[in-house]
């Protein structure tokens, strides 16, 4: 078997809407109040989207930007990748609406779903093309607009879910650097735990479904938590193990951001203080697979990922499924 070629990010960009809704806002519509939120959450604020803007034009602003950090034109792009839940349409794909607005002729194009874990996913399906010498680069992104599905009317779900966009480029980097393992998983026997009920083949839209409500996130999330918590640890472990690394190696572990307290769950298991860990939940919520990307951006934005450093970024999501990444920066 040949040498597999390193892969590597090497170009990010994000975007979020502009407009911001936060608690007070929230206490205004439901029966809640900010430090309910806030102790239970972490989160203070999240982005939503215009009305008159649709999941490839969040993934459209984040891609032009991933594009110019990596110094590479639309043209010469091999494969585009979207992670969402939130398509534009159910087809065609939000990828392929994306590849005719950024005009990458020659790219491959296609969504994959896979709940808050889909943008690790996305990422382990275009290194493998990439590795195997298939393609050169690819554009993957994680973008949802969950505004879109959410019941502003339920005081459980409005409170923990925002819009978003995050997208990187990743091809060939020196021996030693990139993508040193993956973990993917799913438990398809907690499905009925987070779902969007109706609008597919088993529940078409009808009056029953729109009147039922059913177009809505639905999340019991008690049992949510408690696999989160679960798979967070253990995600991180078998990467780690995958890439040869120990928690000791950990230069910045980038989680989903769901919820402070799973976050916070993670750091306890792995002995990890702070200053190791990504946490932007409290600006943006839960953006579903949009949600790594924006932190992992938004960290290098900040500086807080050097050349040679250890990243793992771990996600769950519906399915119920997870998915977990090591790389060297």
């Amino acid at each position: 078997m040949k040498n597999l070629r390193p892969v590597g990010v090497i170009g990010t960009g994000k975007y979020v809407p502009e407009r911001i809704l936060n608690n007070a806002e929230l206490e205004k519509m439901v029966d809640t109040n900010d430090e309910w939120i806030v102790s239970r959450t972490g989160i203070r604020e999240r982005h939503i989207a215009a009305p008159e803007q649709a999941t490839s034009d969040l993934a459209y602003e984040a891609a032009i930007k991933a594009l110019d950090s990596a110094g590479l034109k639309a043209e010469e792009l091999d494969l585009i990748v979207v992670a969402t839940i939130t398509p534009d349409t159910t087809f065609p794909s939000t990828a392929c609406i994306l590849q005719e607005r950024l005009g990458a002729k020659k790219a491959a194009a296609f969504d994959l779903g896979a709940a808050c874990s889909g943008f690790v996913y996305s990422l382990a399906a275009a290194t493998g093309f990439i590795q195997n010498g298939m393609y050169n680069n690819a554009l993957v992104i994680g973008a949802d607009t969950l505004s879109r599905i959410t019941d502003y009317t339920d005081r459980n779900t409005c409170v923990l879910f925002g819009d978003g966009a995050g997208a990187v480029v990743i091809g060939e980097v020196p021996e030693g650097r990139g993508f040193q393992s993956f973990d993917l998983g799913a438990e398809g026997t907690g499905g009925e735990l987070l779902k969007l009920p109706a609008g597919g083949s088993r529940l078409p839209s009808s009056p029953e479904t729109l009147a039922a409500k059913q177009h809505f996130i639905y999340m019991s999330g008690r049992e949510v938590f408690k696999f989160a918590v679960r798979v967070m640890g253990t995600a991180t472990e078998e990467v780690l193990r995958k890439a040869e690394m120990t928690k000791e190696d950990i230069d910045l572990f980038i989680p989903h951001q769901a919820n402070i307290r799973i976050i916070q769950s993670a750091m306890q298991r792995l002995d990890l203080s702070e200053d190791r860990v990504m946490i932007n939940v409290q600006k943006y919520a839960n953006t579903s697979a949009a949600s790594i990307p924006l932190a992992l951006v938004e960290a290098v934005e900040e500086g807080r990922v050097k050349e040679g450093d250890r990243v793992v970024m771990v996600g769950f999501g519906g399915g119920l499924t997870w998915g977990g990444t090591a790389l060297i920066w």
